[in-house]
């Protein structure tokens, strides 16, 4: 995917989508290069981070990493996630689709930005690319085949103008490996 040096481009990442395709991949990303690729690669106008959260966690590690991801560059959009239990299974569930949020925010940024990055494999968020690209803006998406099964949605990426692997970008956004509990650190 091209990408100019004058282009304004807006970040946004369903969270819980591309935590999937993060741990699918086993990687751990490190957000502020994650930031530093897209600003190298244009005018980074806005990134967001949509979550669900629980409400009633004291401790949390996803709070602790979205109040990070708050303190260096991104604007967080969560919602408190609500539990339910399965008609089906009996087993309780969270439920904190953030789809429309993401939806509502990106058709509005189409109106100032040329270029709309996804963060998701999400097969729903066709339509809005398609509306997003009927504005004149290039939407591209981020998300992962090599997973099994694929996260990112075939059709989701057919409709984007450019799919970027997150496997291939992991190696210039991912965090060093740790090292394993039985190996040596040097220091």
């Amino acid at each position: 995917m091209a990408f100019y040096p004058d282009e304004r481009i807006g970040l946004f990442i369903d969270g819980p989508n591309f935590y999937t395709s993060v741990r699918a991949l086993n990687v751990e990303i490190d957000y502020a290069k994650l930031l530093e690729w897209f600003r190298k690669r244009g005018r980074l106008v806005c990134a967001k981070y949509y979550t669900a959260l629980m409400d009633d966690q004291e401790y949390s590690p996803l709070r602790k990493m979205v109040d990070w991801l708050d303190y260096n560059g991104f604007t967080i959009i969560s919602k408190t996630a609500k539990e339910y239990t399965d008609p089906l299974s009996g087993r309780k569930r969270t439920k904190g689709d953030m789809d429309v949020d993401i939806t509502v925010d990106a058709l509005q940024a189409a109106n100032w930005l040329d270029h709309i990055i996804l963060c998701s494999g999400d097969g729903d968020f066709c339509p809005l690319l398609r509306a997003i690209q009927r504005k004149g803006v290039r939407v591209s998406v981020v998300s992962t085949l090599k997973s099994n099964p694929p996260v990112a949605s075939d059709d989701l990426r057919r409709t984007a103008d450019a799919f970027i692997e997150l496997e291939e970008l992991a190696g210039q956004i991912a965090r060093p490996a740790r090292p394993a509990d039985d190996e040596p650190v040097t220091v």
